[in-house]
């Protein structure tokens, strides 16, 4: 039978072992959130691709600020001119998901961007300031023959994880990535 001071000695081991792998286990459990977000925004992409091309109509994946916060939400283009503002706010361009915040599905992931960034490549645009670099519209619209609007999207987790999804406008693919902190590069997913 263990001693009181044996059980106190194990114990003690025990919870230093454990407070010592905690805190690199809940980085990585944040860093695969941002990434499954990461993957799901890229999912969403391409679902809003699909459905322009298989509706003969303009689809756009459209981000607004919200409390402090970006949702998003799909719109269909319900007159022939392109998804538009005050088209969406007159009920013209129909919702078709949506609005969502990243954090309902990945707790405490949003869009946005960790100070000090560089850019995806070289020559684009720094992406501090805003997460969401798709022109004034903030807005992704894929055409019926599933070209898009050009940009991308920043996403981050309490860890500091940082990932992004671009769209490429002439071709509508879709491209995540991931900031490697340790060489300070993008390297796709």
């Amino acid at each position: 039978m263990a001693t009181f001071a044996e059980l106190a000695v194990a114990l003690g081991v025990a919870g230093t072992v454990t407070a010592t792998a905690l805190p690199p286990l809940l980085t990585s459990l944040d860093d695969a959130r941002v990434a499954g977000a990461a993957r799901y925004l890229s999912s969403r992409l391409a679902e809003a691709r699909m459905d322009a091309v298989s509706r003969s109509s303009q689809v756009a994946l459209r981000f607004s600020l919200v409390d402090g916060l970006y949702t998003f939400a799909v719109y269909r283009d319900g007159n022939h001119n392109g998804v538009l503002t005050r088209d969406i706010e007159r009920g013209i361009d129909p919702l078709i998901f949506g609005p969502e915040k990243l954090s309902h599905n990945f707790r405490n992931v949003e869009f946005g961007v960790q100070p000090g960034l560089p850019p995806i490549q070289s020559g684009d645009p720094s992406p501090a300031g805003d997460p969401i670099k798709l022109g004034a519209g903030n807005s992704v619209s894929f055409s019926t023959l599933g070209s898009a609007t050009s940009g991308t999207i920043y996403i981050t987790g309490p860890s500091r994880a940082q990932f992004a999804v671009r769209v490429f406008g002439a071709t509508g693919k879709i491209r995540a990535y991931r900031f490697d902190r340790r060489t300070g590069k993008w390297l796709p997913m």
